[in-house]
């Protein structure tokens, strides 16, 4: 009797052994073949169709190499310190860059290096945007400073891209009369998009009448929900020379980082952009 069990248990486990392999069979001669034209990101590709297996169907991007317009060096409000400003420009038109390198090279009066900045950014296509580094510490003061790009990493903007919708209103510069510190900026940032952002950060570079640069700092805002206003103020503890006539602002938002942002009404987390 026990043998006859057995023997039941020993053609049942062959059956189902036959069973898988036809089945598993079946399912890898039917099933649909991954490709580099499947649009869909698979194998190990690093983008849709694109990149490890599928290197050779990635297409080719061919744009214009970042511009850096202006940059200079400014006394910072601590000793030993100095502020850092630089233009960025992006020539292309349908193409962002979800990140890039640059390096500050700080010289003296004879050209000599004195000091170097590492950092990363982003820029969208067209765009125009200030880089800004604060409370550099330097063992001599700078004559000047020079700004490198390197690193581009192009994204295709198919169509019409989307800029976050975030305005800076009410905005005011003013000399501190009585307390601590020697001039502020305040302003009223309104996020008007769909979007909850993890953190805004907002630039303000002070100019004089013929647009020469006087001071820069900047601020950070956390959680800026859907639809709401918010006060900022930045802050300048010690006198700096020249007659502020101008005092212009960028927000800066990583529309390249899902992180960055979640849409509303929508359940987990989507790109803010389709490239």
């Amino acid at each position: 009797m026990e043998k006859n069990v057995k023997k039941r248990w020993i053609i049942g486990f062959v059956y189902l052994g036959i069973f898988f392999i036809v089945g598993w069979f079946c399912f890898y001669l039917f099933r649909s073949k991954e490709t580099c034209f499947d649009g869909i990101k698979n194998q190990n590709e690093e983008g849709i169709d694109c990149g490890g297996v599928c290197a050779k169907s990635c297409k080719k991007i061919e744009a214009q190499n970042l511009t850096v317009e202006t940059s200079g060096v400014l006394d910072a409000s601590v000793s030993g310190e100095y502020d850092f400003f630089g233009v960025v420009s992006n020539p292309n038109k349908l193409y962002g860059s979800k990140y890039f390198d640059y390096l500050i090279k700080f010289e003296d009066e004879n050209g000599a290096l004195i000091g170097e900045k590492k950092g990363n950014s982003f820029i969208l296509p067209g765009e125009k945007k200030y880089i800004i580094e604060n409370n550099v510490p330097l063992d001599k003061s700078p004559a000047k400073a020079e700004l490198i790009i390197s690193g581009s990493q192009w994204i295709e903007f198919q169509d019409i891209y989307e800029s976050p919708n975030i305005q800076i209103v009410k905005k005011t510069y003013n000399e501190i009369t009585s307390g601590v510190g020697f001039s502020e900026v305040k302003g009223l940032l309104e996020n008007m998009s769909p979007y909850d952002f993890t953190t805004i950060k907002i630039d303000v570079i002070l100019t004089d009448a013929s647009g020469k640069v006087l001071a820069v700092n900047s601020t950070r805002m956390n959680t800026v929900m859907s639809g709401e206003n918010r006060d900022f103020r930045v802050f300048w503890p010690a006198r700096f020379s020249g007659d502020v006539r101008s005092a212009e602002t960028q927000f800066d938002v990583n529309v390249f980082d899902s992180d960055a942002f979640t849409k509303k009404y929508i359940k987990g987390q989507q790109q803010f952009q389709s490239y």
